[in-house]
């Protein structure tokens, strides 16, 4: 493939990526508002699914400088967003791993299990990110003692697992709603990109 193909596809999807991170944010758990869920992995999802996992891997990096860069909330951001990238990049990793790279031979029943598995290990590595780096730093750096105010088994178990559990749901049905009826244009843009 192309480097200069590469390149342009991971900027413009990144690029959309980052504009997706900044239009859609929306909370979804009640009473967690800081908590927001955003469409910002369909782009790094359908870079991976045209080209590769590292493009989709490069795309969430480019996201997340993008995101750094133009609209940093300060420490919430800089405690937030590694764990977001992580736990995007476990989802990413789990989902195409399961699936294989021949998109062409998904089937839905696969990619609903393979975002079955995805979804649990987003949701176990972003509670257990929480429970050893986020609560505690936010406390410390923040003065916001998740511990104090909610608990932190409760805030874990009521906020955090739901948050991640529906935030995946979501994503991988856009996504699924995106990739099934127009598998055949995402065919052709692949080989035409892969040429």
């Amino acid at each position: 493939m192309n480097r200069v193909k590469t390149l342009t596809v991971i900027s413009i999807l990144g690029t959309m990526s980052f504009i997706l991170m900044l239009l859609t944010q929306f909370p979804i758990v009640p009473g967690v508002s800081f908590l927001k869920m955003d469409f910002s992995f369909v782009p790094v999802f359908l870079g991976a699914m045209l080209l590769n996992v590292k493009t989709g891997y490069a795309i969430l990096g480019l996201r997340s400088v993008l995101k750094l860069l133009l609209d940093n909330g300060g420490v919430e951001t800089y405690i937030g967003l590694p764990m977001n990238i992580i736990g995007l990049a476990i989802l990413l990793t789990i989902v195409m791993k399961f699936l294989g790279s021949d998109f062409k031979s998904w089937r839905m029943t696969s990619y609903i299990v393979a975002s079955v598995l995805g979804i649990f290990g987003l949701t176990l590595a972003m509670t257990a990110m929480n429970y050893v780096y986020g609560i505690p730093l936010y406390a410390w750096l923040v003065k916001f003692d998740i511990n104090q105010i909610f608990g932190t088994a409760n805030y874990l178990w009521y906020m955090v697992v739901p948050f991640n559990l529906v935030s995946g749901a979501i994503m991988m049905l856009v996504i699924g709603m995106l990739v099934f009826p127009f598998k055949n244009i995402f065919t052709r843009l692949r080989q035409q990109l892969q040429a």
